[in-house]
């Protein structure tokens, strides 16, 4: 079991900057890879971005490449989404996610362990 718990979440103005954090107990971190989605209202979660249990390999959505970077530290059970130059189709609930999968384009079901959530709002 991997418990997975979100924070950061909050209001910003487009243009602006977030970063998210989301850390990790349980079955040991540093094995699983770890990714991103979020959910804006009245759509399906959709995929961000994944990172290895290494953190050498990443993969992102095509419509945060660019503007966002997931990273991660180990050592703290912790991974991260820095999010820049932010929009506001943007705003979503952000769910931090662990999967055994390899890293990829994950679909929801390629998730095993879900993080709660943290709401990010991007006003115009």
């Amino acid at each position: 079991q991997v418990q997975l718990v979100e924070s950061g979440g909050g209001l910003v103005q487009a243009g602006g900057s977030l970063g998210l954090s989301c850390t990790a107990s349980g079955r040991t971190f540093s094995s699983v890879n770890m990714g991103w989605f979020r959910q804006a209202p009245g759509k399906e979660r959709e995929f961000v971005a994944t990172l290895s249990w290494s953190g050498d390999n990443t993969v992102y959505a095509n419509s945060v490449k660019g503007r966002f970077i997931i990273s991660r530290d180990n050592a703290k059970n912790t991974v991260y989404l820095r999010m820049d130059s932010l929009q506001p189709e943007d705003t979503a609930v952000y769910y931090c996610a662990a999967s055994l999968r390899r890293i990829g384009f994950w679909a929801p079901t390629d998730v095993a362990y879900w993080g709660k959530g943290t709401l990010v709002t991007v006003s115009s």
